[in-house]
């Protein structure tokens, strides 16, 4: 049996090492077949110690045992030659142990005897550690085990295993300097762009073959997001070896706990929390890898000084527990140990970027993990279906549910308003919510029959406790706490039985660790709104400033001081940490809100003047159901009429309109309304729009500097911005170049009619050149003037991105014309060029058409309005034909006379790209006329066809209405001033009765007369394909007008008539 078990041993792969290629050293094998029973023993205990060897011996170690052996006459010369020459460390100790394995009973004495008797750290790790770190995960897994209920969602798809972080560069502007409610107001559940996810598995690998691992990593999320429960479902996958299977220690640590320490050292720290652990410096050491997890940063009561705080790198020195801390990420302590710190967002903004060198994100639920959340959540599909459409209508309780924590409040909550027989409505405000959630709280567990409790049967007990809650909650706040300790609860009055009663463990959450016991409120939100209750009450009788709880203040009498007061605080507050609790404290002005409370408050009568009075605060306009300045704000955002109406009433409900309404922040059409003031109040709603049309603002460039830094978070959204008819000049083009360079999500930019010239246009152009997302920009009235063109035409030579560029009205001169035509022979991304009314002569069109021989990307060509005479027109005829990608020329407003114009109907019969040709205003006669017509027997893509303002007459009408029974493909025609008269219109029905693709009729301004226009009319009893017909401006007179008009309604009622 024993030989058969070696025999297997020898053919089992994994416990094989490569060996150049496809040879291999067996690690057990010995050279003869037949072995002793104590070889056997001796075989087991190297393969027992086999992975710990490889993983723990370090060069210094390796040579000690090598020394000892040759000591010992176990180990010859030849073979410690052989052990050094193997190459990496890795197979020095391979081959120490193949050789040692190979010897008799002796070596393997030897070896075992040296590494027991050793008391280096690493033969401590090599004899005890498969035994440490099992000792270690099971104490993890009982510590834990009383959570796994808490954590567990009841739907597979929203649990962690299947959902990831998400890797980002940094934190935005808006997550440090925002309250996390409005963090998540602003983002709807939308994740931030360009991110990737990053799986729980690979939290501590490296993301390339070249990086390295993290050892400082950062996760941040929004209070009840999840952070803890992802940490414990992080440590009980390690603790059943499913992830990071190379971690040897995991050593949690949540700040609550932190809190009750006052000096510490790292190796007392471990023995104190995880005293199974009986040499700390052990795992602290760098002969194995442990992870250090220091869990809610934001819950410490110390602020951590990065810049002050005294160094120290002895694990066994006592320093104070920020101090510590600090030296931890710093990395001047526990330098190999690997740390991870998760946080809110603000808070952890504190830590400077370059100590961290991973930063993650936790993601709230989206629109369709709500939807799953509650169809799991209720066992009847009609709540579910219910409660979804409530949220709905309602956005800011759909906002709120983008937090897991939250969905959890106001699922419960909705589902007992709607099973109880009271049938009351069901809140619509955050303010509501709560009420309802902490009557229901207060409710649950006490009698209950066929009749509803009634509040004011409440017990006196649940009134007390509230208010008492209220004001640890209201001071906790004030001093940025967030957890409390027994001894905190105590001082507020407040038992620590009732903590257990349906109200106290409803809205408190207890936490046991080995340094202490805490509690915390069970969402933030939910201490913010009793924070407001408490204010609230004890406002309508305190004499002195709430806000100073232990110092002297000067009286305040009056709920309105108080209340004015409370909104200063908010003002003044940098974080906006008491934002919500202002938000709450207006939203308790309204009687719905109150009610639900009634019977848990002492209310005193109410102010009548309170209501109105609050109206202007903050988003209580919402709390207060001001639901028709709210209509009438989205009516005039949608209608882009809001010029000269934000006022500061309407700036509120604006920004909170911006904040939950998808609609709104698609397409906020601004035009006219905007000032310096309104633009930085609303900067953080408009930073999640779509499209921004910020048109004829009279914007300077002190606005521009505060749209950069809107361009340039990283969390900007804004995909399209119009900020024509301003008064951007080149500082403020400067100021919008900076962010272009950093931001990735503008594709449209539209400065028409600005003043940034020249020097404004290089700013730009030299972002454009690093700018891999913008694909439309219009520059149209900025007088970039041949300079700004060539520094464009530069961009062209590089950028591959930018599809669509405006330069009409910018006097570029024929120098300008040439160096953008230059950069035409090696772009073939570019689609459309617009190059209006900018003095290009026959010079520039020449440069042009030799482009286009080469270019193969262009779609679109602007000319109009410029001075291109016939030698010009020639040149483009020859451009057309070899040139097939153009399908838009605008040639409006030139010089090219019949000569030119007959060149180019030379090229549009051979031509097949060209669907678009415009031509008015050219000066053209009969002859071209009769050109193009020939043209169009052949060609068969011309769609569109300008010859407005040109002097054909008749002749060159009858023409085109001969080509018109041949050509399939004409779909518009515009002859609007072409000095047609009868004869004319009389050719065009009779080509129409005929023609069934020409869809388009334009013949205003000519003179075709009653007779013309009833042969019209005529034509279209058989004509089905004309859809729009103008006949204004031809003498045809009321009376004329309605004849026609009723005959053709009644002939081609499809077909839209202009008379």
């Amino acid at each position: 049996m024993e030989s058969r078990a070696h025999y297997d041993s020898i053919l089992d792969r994994s416990k094989r090492i490569t060996w150049q290629d496809d040879c291999y050293v067996d690690l057990q094998s010995t050279p003869c077949f037949v072995s002793s029973k104590a070889e056997t023993e001796e075989l087991g205990w190297i393969q027992k110690h086999q992975d710990q060897l490889q993983r723990f011996i370090t060069t210094s170690f390796l040579e000690e045992m090598m020394t000892h052996l040759r000591k010992m006459d176990v180990l010859n010369s030849a073979e410690e030659t052989k052990v050094k020459e193997a190459g990496r460390l890795q197979d020095q100790v391979n081959m120490f142990t193949s050789i040692v394995s190979a010897k008799d009973s002796q070596g393997s004495d030897a070896l075992r005897a040296f590494v027991q008797s050793s008391d280096s750290q690493v033969a401590q790790l090599i004899i005890n550690h498969e035994s440490m770190v099992k000792e270690h995960k099971e104490a993890l897994r009982r510590r834990h085990e009383q959570y796994r209920d808490r954590d567990s969602i009841i739907c597979p798809k929203l649990n962690i295993s299947s959902r990831t972080l998400l890797l980002v560069d940094g934190l935005s502007d808006i997550q440090q300097k925002e309250h996390d409610l409005m963090q998540v107001g602003a983002t709807r559940g939308r994740k931030r762009n360009h991110l990737r996810q990053l799986g729980l598995t690979k939290l501590l690998e490296p993301l390339t073959r070249v990086s390295l691992p993290p050892r400082v990593s950062l996760t941040v999320g929004v209070a009840g997001i999840g952070k803890t429960t992802w940490v414990r479902h992080f440590l009980r996958q390690w603790s059943q070896g499913a992830i990071c299977t190379d971690v040897s220690f995991i050593l949690p640590f949540t700040f609550c706990e932190l809190n009750s320490l006052e000096k510490v050292s790292a190796e007392r720290l471990v023995k104190m929390a995880f005293p199974h652990l009986t040499d700390p410096g052990l795992v602290l050491s760098s002969s194995c890898r442990t992870l250090l997890i220091l869990d809610g940063l934001d819950e410490f009561r110390c602020t951590l000084n990065f810049s002050d705080a005294a160094p120290c790198s002895d694990p066994k020195k006592e320093v104070s527990i920020d101090d510590l801390v600090t030296n931890i990420i710093r990395g001047n302590l526990l330098p190999d140990v690997a740390v991870w710190v998760t946080s809110r967002p603000g808070v952890a903004s504190l830590i400077p970027g370059g100590l961290v060198d991973r930063v993650t994100e936790i993601p709230g639920f989206s629109s369709k993990d709500i939807q799953l959340f509650l169809n799991h959540h209720f066992s009847e599909r009609d709540f579910s279906s219910k409660i979804w459409a409530h949220l709905e209508s309602n956005q800011i309780l759909m906002v709120m549910c983008y937090i897991p924590c939250i969905s959890w409040i106001v699922a419960d909550t909705l589902m007992y308003i709607m099973q109880s027989e009271t049938q009351e409505n069901l809140p619509r405000t955050c303010t509501e919510l709560y009420a309802h959630f902490c009557s229901m709280k207060a409710e649950v567990g006490e009698p209950r029959g066929r009749e509803p409790v009634k509040m004011e049967q409440l017990h006196g007990t649940n009134r007390k406790l509230l208010g008492n809650l209220g004001r640890l909650a209201f001071y906790g706040l004030l001093k940025h706490k967030y957890t409390f300790s027994e001894q905190d609860l105590r001082a507020y009055g407040i038992d620590l039985l009732l903590t257990q009663c349906s109200l106290g463990a409803g809205v408190l959450v207890r936490e046991e660790s080995a340094f202490s016991t805490t509690y915390r409120f069970t969402h933030l939100t939910l201490q913010e709104f009793l924070a407001a209750t408490f204010y609230h009450i004890s406002s309508k009788r305190a004499l002195f400033d709430l806000f100073s709880e232990s110092t002297m203040s000067w009286p305040k009498i009056g709920f309105q001081n108080h209340f004015k007061n409370a909104f200063q605080h908010s003002q003044q507050a940098e974080d906006g940490h008491l934002d919500v609790f202002v938000r709450f404290l207006t939203g308790l002005l309204c009687p719905a809100a109150i009610k639900p409370l009634a019977g848990l408050l002492a209310l005193g009568k109410d102010d009548g003047n309170q209501k109105a009075w609050a109206a202007g605060f903050l988003q209580g306009l919402l709390e207060l159901q001001h639901t028709e300045l709210l209509r009438s704000v989205e009516e005039d955002l949608q209608l882009g009429s809001l010029a000269g109406k934000l006022t500061r009433a309407h700036c509120v409900v604006l920004g909170y309109l911006l904040h939950v309404s998808a609609e709104c922040s698609e397409q906020t059409n601004l035009t006219g309304s905007l000032n310096y003031a309104t633009v930085k109040c609303l900067l953080p709603q408009l930073l999640y729009c779509s499209f921004l049309r910020l048109e004829n603002n009279h914007f300077k460039d002190d606005v521009m500097e505060l749209l950069g830094s809107l361009l340039s978070a990283k969390d900007c959204h804004i995909q399209k911005i119009s900020l024509a008819e301003n008064a951007i000049s080149n500082k403020g083009a400067k100021a919008l170049s900076r962010a272009l360079l950093v931001n990735r999500t503008l594709t449209s930019l539209n400065l028409r009619n600005n003043n940034i010239g020249s020097k404004g246009a290089r700013f730009l152009a030299e972002a454009l050149k690093m700018n891999q997302v913008l694909v439309s920009i219009n520059f149209q009235n900025n007088s970039i003037e041949e300079e700004g063109a060539q520094a464009l035409a530069e961009v062209l030579h590089c950028n591959r991105k930018l599809v669509s560029l405006n330069l009409c009205s910018n006097q570029l001169g024929d120098k300008g014309t040439v160096a953008l035509a230059e950069a035409l022979t090696v772009n073939h991304t570019l689609l459309s060029l617009q190059l209006q009314s900018n003095s290009i002569s026959n010079k520039g069109m020449t440069a042009l058409t030799k482009a286009l021989r080469l270019n193969r990307g262009l779609v679109s060509l602007n000319l109009r309005e410029n001075s291109i005479g016939v030698e010009g027109a020639k040149n483009m005829a020859l451009a057309l034909h070899e040139n097939n990608s153009l399908q838009d020329l605008d040639l409006t407003a030139n010089l090219l006379h019949d000569e030119g114009v007959q060149a180019i109907a030379g090229a549009i019969k051979v031509n097949r790209g060209l669907t678009s040709l415009h031509l008015q205003w050219n000066f053209i006669k009969c002859s071209a006329t009769k050109a193009l017509a020939n043209a169009l027997l052949t060609n068969a893509t011309i769609q569109l066809l300008d010859l407005q303002e040109n002097a054909i007459g008749n002749e060159g009408v009858v023409f085109l209405a001969e080509a018109l029974k041949t050509n399939m493909s004409l779909r518009t025609l515009c002859l609007q001033g072409v000095s047609a008269s009868t004869s004319g219109a009389l050719a065009m029905a009779e080509a129409l009765m005929r023609n069934q693709t020409l869809q388009t009729l334009d013949l205003r301004g000519n003179s075709v007369g009653m007779e013309g226009a009833k042969a019209l009319a005529n034509a279209l009893k058989s004509n089905r394909s004309l859809k729009s017909l103008n006949l204004q401006g031809n003498g045809i007179g009321e009376s004329g007008a309605k004849v026609i008009s009723d005959a053709i309604r009644a002939d081609a009622p499809g077909c839209v008539v202009d008379i």
